[in-house]
């Protein structure tokens, strides 16, 4: 007659919660220090962490591997750390299941990533902002368009000085086009005689520096739009990661913590 397996249990001292929040929000604080000044390491070696346009133009090898690289890095040191500390430092549970212990140990883990990812939102809750709506592109649309302006109505040694409001006036339009995804023929031909008028350009040459310019515009604006959803993407990715080492870590540390107590 076959013998039934029975679940294991681990004996140990009383506790009235199945969550240690002592232990998560000390594994979370861990976890949020260890980012901040990882981010400011890698601030100050070069890599923007949060905004890949600080000091450049937009483009879309601003996202390097550099950055992606430490974005990850960063992830999984402080998921490490807090979720190892959260189940580490947690209380520990009477006559629990060890299936029921795991469980606990990663949902500790999980929460500490929670709240460590939550104390960081607001630490860089202008960053974050910025990125998620589109606060970065932006910053790097106004960049790509003001240097557009300029290189447009750049004139001969005679040409008359520009007032602000034909700059006004022409970034308004190229911003026009730039929504609508084409210049109007009207536009083109307008914007083509302030050209004409600032240069030795003919009609037709300066409609095709319009031309030009305008089509680099749009590439730039597209190269900063497709960054930008790159990064945003790694920046999921890499939290999903880890919240996973997070709670894979609280499981070890709970378990460590567990045994050595159980052998005083």
């Amino acid at each position: 007659m076959s013998s039934i397996p029975t679940l294991t249990t681990t004996a140990v001292s009383a506790d009235k919660g199945a969550v240690s929040w002592g232990a998560v929000f000390a594994g979370a604080v861990g976890a949020a220090a260890l980012s901040l000044i990882l981010i400011l390491l890698g601030t100050g070696l070069g890599l923007a962490v949060v905004s890949p346009w600080a000091h450049d133009g937009a483009s879309a090898t601003a996202v390097g591997a550099g950055t992606i690289v430490w974005i990850t890095i960063v992830q999984l040191a402080a998921s490490v750390l807090g979720g190892y500390l959260a189940g580490r430092l947690r209380s520990r549970w009477t006559s629990i299941h060890t299936h029921e212990v795991y469980f606990r140990d990663t949902a500790h883990g999980f929460l500490a990533w929670a709240v460590a990812t939550l104390l960081m939102a607001t630490l860089l809750s202008t960053a974050v902002a910025s990125l998620v709506g589109g606060g970065v592109k932006a910053a790097a649309n106004t960049d790509a368009t003001t240097y557009s302006v300029d290189t447009l109505l750049r004139g001969s040694a005679s040409a008359p000085p520009l007032t602000p409001e034909r700059t006004a006036e022409v970034t308004r339009i190229l911003a026009k086009g730039v929504k609508n995804g084409e210049l109007d023929s009207a536009d083109t031909k307008y914007l083509g005689r302030l050209v004409a008028a600032r240069s030795d350009l003919s009609q037709a040459d300066a409609e095709q520096r319009v031309a030009t310019t305008f089509a680099e515009l749009k590439q730039t604006l597209d190269d900063a739009r497709k960054a930008s959803a790159w990064l945003a993407l790694w920046l999921v990715v890499s939290l999903l990661v880890g919240a996973f080492v997070a709670s894979l870590s609280a499981t070890f540390g709970g378990r460590l913590r567990d045994s050595s107590a159980l052998h005083i």
